[in-house]
């Protein structure tokens, strides 16, 4: 498994071993000892799974507050999207910076999204379904979102703000500017 710091070092690419014969292909996806030696340690207690039909859906930006901050990490099964984690933890260098990176199934990377982070996506194909390991239990009382396209963040999505996507739910989040983060670098 090879683990690589991105641009915010706390969050990683992870690039698992993959195995292709004629039979198809094997990998390990997770492995706990490995990714907690590459500085990635989450005591994982659910996996999501996502499948978005068409291209241009756009999922996020969201996290949960402490007590029930979870980890991510995300890898794509079918198809693929630009996936993004915003800094959000006060004081921190980075802080209101992000990073983006390419996920797909057939690069078969993983992204590692730790709290403290807001998460989001975009598909590039229709069809995609995305699979992620969260380190605690979906809390709706203390889930929140930013606005996926604020100038302020400044992500370049892959799709316009009148084509994007979005549930009602993510076209209604507020802006990083009113932001009072709980987290803490």
């Amino acid at each position: 498994m090879k683990i690589t710091a991105l641009a915010i070092p706390d969050v990683k690419l992870i690039t698992p071993k993959i195995f292709r014969d004629e039979r198809g292909f094997f990998s390990e996806t997770f492995n706990a000892r490995a990714l907690a030696s590459g500085g990635v340690a989450g005591d994982f207690v659910q996996d999501n799974h996502s499948l978005s039909v068409q291209q241009g859906v756009v999922r996020g930006l969201h996290y949960q507050l402490p007590p029930t901050a979870q980890d991510k990490l995300v890898r794509v099964t079918r198809g693929s999207i630009l996936d993004v984690a915003v800094d959000i933890r006060k004081g921190s260098p980075t802080y209101g910076r992000h990073v983006a990176v390419t996920l797909s199934a057939d690069s078969w990377d993983q992204l590692w999204v730790p709290k403290g982070f807001a998460h989001g996506f975009c598909t590039l194909e229709p069809n995609t379904e995305v699979i992620y390991k969260v380190a605690d239990y979906y809390s709706p009382e203390l889930e929140r979102g930013l606005r996926w396209n604020d100038r302020d963040i400044g992500i370049e999505w892959p799709v316009s703000a009148d084509c994007a996507i979005l549930s009602a739910k993510d076209a209604e989040t507020p802006l990083f500017r009113d932001l009072d983060s709980p987290f803490r670098y």
